[in-house]
């Protein structure tokens, strides 16, 4: 079997959850699907899906191959989308997601430049923070922070971001410089969480621990919390695009940075390889050139 077509039927049996419905999908016969799995699972060496009587289901190799499967065809649609010259005036409706305030300080400016420059594109820009069901919401693409759960997912990586702890110098001055996460029990620290129990994640010696932190602050939304991390009133602990300005300015110091944890990934994502409108794909090559080199994130160029 073609290779490109038996990736097509791979993805199209792992969406579908059946070998019926990927035969409608891809309108072709049902024998015709039969085989051509069996043929691609004999010529990769390894099973792909576990059957039942009622539905399939992948198995680890399976869910590494389809994945692999879905970025290929997705830069493959892409390619031959250059090629035709289809994206260079889309037109329609985007609905795109972000976390709150990395969408706030630069999605929102990205989705104002992308209208700008296409005028025949309208974008629904909703902000969460939490990790919505792309399908189920109708997103067309998301900026997710931190490792990716959902591998039907096509995903681009636009960099990584640090956990940092941070004060402000005056603050500092008065208190001192934590020279151990542990030595934090005898500061002021600034809780963002909604939890009953504050913890700060640190690493030491390629390990992970986590700490209980007090203090007489506690918000459920970061920007109070950097505000008065800012105004001196105790230290915190902050994604760096959160607190890159500060930084910047001298407003906040990074301290305890030989105990953060390793960065985490940044990617814009979408639900599938199969057909990308050109409208997507323009939007996708827009946020990848205007998200790089963003204050507080590394790898992003």
């Amino acid at each position: 079997m073609d290779k490109l077509r038996a990736m097509q039927m791979a993805v199209a049996i792992a969406d579908g959850g059946s070998l019926t419905a990927a035969a409608d999908s891809l309108d072709l016969s049902l024998p015709v699907v039969v085989r051509g799995l069996a043929a691609l699972e004999a010529g990769l060496g390894a099973r792909l899906f576990h059957r039942s009587t009622r539905r399939l289901a992948l198995t680890e190799e399976g869910r590494r191959y389809v994945a692999q499967c879905r970025q290929i065809l997705a830069d493959i649609h892409e390619a031959e989308a250059a090629v035709a010259g289809d994206a260079v005036d889309p037109a329609g409706q985007l609905v795109v997601t972000a976390p709150v305030l990395f969408g706030q300080k630069h999605v929102a400016p990205v989705v104002t430049r992308f209208v700008q420059r296409y005028p025949r594109m309208r974008v629904d820009l909703r902000l969460y923070d939490r990790v919505v069901n792309l399908l189920e919401e109708n997103i067309d693409v998301a900026i997710r922070i931190g490792p990716l759960q959902d591998q039907s997912l096509v995903a681009h990586a636009l960099g990584q971001l640090r956990r940092i702890t941070v004060a402000a110098p005056a603050y500092l001055a008065a208190h001192g410089t934590p020279a151990h996460p542990r030595e934090l029990a005898g500061h002021e620290c600034i809780a963002f969480t909604s939890n009953a129990a504050a913890l700060w994640h640190f690493a030491e010696q390629g390990r992970e621990f986590s700490l209980q932190v007090d203090g007489r602050l506690r918000f459920n939304h970061v920007a109070p919390a950097v505000d008065a991390c800012r105004a001196g009133l105790g230290c915190g602990s902050f994604i760096s695009y959160q607190v890159a300005e500060d930084l910047q300015a001298g407003r906040l110091t990074a301290i305890l940075e030989d105990y953060e944890l390793p960065p985490r990934p940044v990617h814009l994502v979408y639900p599938s390889a199969r057909l990308l409108p050109a409208r997507s794909r323009v939007f996708i090559d827009w946020v990848k050139r205007e998200l790089g080199g963003l204050p507080g994130t590394t790898g992003v160029r």
